[in-house]
């Protein structure tokens, strides 16, 4: 049994209503929803949320959203571990006990469900603990800038300061997508970003993560362009 959770709490402050907020024509959550059925591996797909309105609209959308997350587990500073753990000993009180789950943020609109089956075939054909989206940094990491306390610039690595740019190792940072792991393990230690994890690599225009306006707004002009390139998301069947 697989099973994805999509955590989804109604107090966003930065953008408020943000898992809700419309986004190229459809509530913020719904593409993540679509994208979950689309992928075709989930037995069930739970959104855990303390909002009344978002657990409608889920509903609405297909996905199940079948308990209250308690408020503990739902303010600014809760991180995602142990709102996934409280779904998976949620569905343990219920004699439930799935295999493999998915995290998959709700603001995540680029989300495509071939990525998700990817990562989905690693985690099941490698045995390893987790498996989660990444993308390369546009640019060498070992080449960044810092400003100093008198607003000078500086190198994090001066080191670096000649080094060429195909000489240094290319980095990765988190998609911020959809997070697989093997539920068992995971019940024994909750945590995601294990010693054994492996990579989906995607390419970097179907990242974006949704933090400000700036950020929303970005994210629409790269959804419009994917879909002008006909680059869409896969017809749930």
């Amino acid at each position: 049994m697989s099973i994805a959770i999509i955590p989804a709490r109604g107090g966003s402050k930065r953008i408020p209503l943000k898992n809700i907020r419309p986004f190229a024509g459809k509530p913020m959550i719904a593409h993540s929803i679509e994208a979950a059925k689309q992928a075709g591996v989930f037995d069930r797909i739970l959104v855990s949320t303390d909002s009344p309105d978002i657990a409608a609209i889920a509903r609405e959308y297909g996905a199940e959203a079948p308990f209250v997350r308690p408020q503990e587990l739902s303010d600014d500073h809760t991180p995602t571990a142990p709102v996934l753990l409280h779904c998976l000993e949620w569905l343990k009180e219920k004699g439930e006990t799935p295999a493999s789950a998915c995290c998959i943020y709700a603001t995540a609109p680029l989300i495509q469900a071939r990525y998700i089956r990817e990562g989905y075939e690693t985690l099941t054909k490698k045995g390893v603990s987790s498996v989660f989206s990444v993308t390369s940094f546009p640019f060498p990491i070992f080449r960044a800038l810092r400003m100093t306390k008198t607003g000078h610039l500086a190198m994090f690595w001066p080191e670096h300061e000649l080094t060429r740019s195909n000489d240094l190792p290319e980095a990765f940072h988190d998609a911020g997508q959809f997070y697989w792991f093997d539920c068992r393990k995971f019940m024994e230690r909750p945590k995601i970003y294990t010693a054994d994890a492996l990579p989906v690599i995607l390419p970097r225009h179907l990242v974006q993560d949704i933090d400000t306006e700036e950020d929303w707004h970005r994210a629409e002009y790269l959804f419009q362009a994917i879909h002008l390139s006909g680059e869409k998301k896969e017809t749930y069947p």
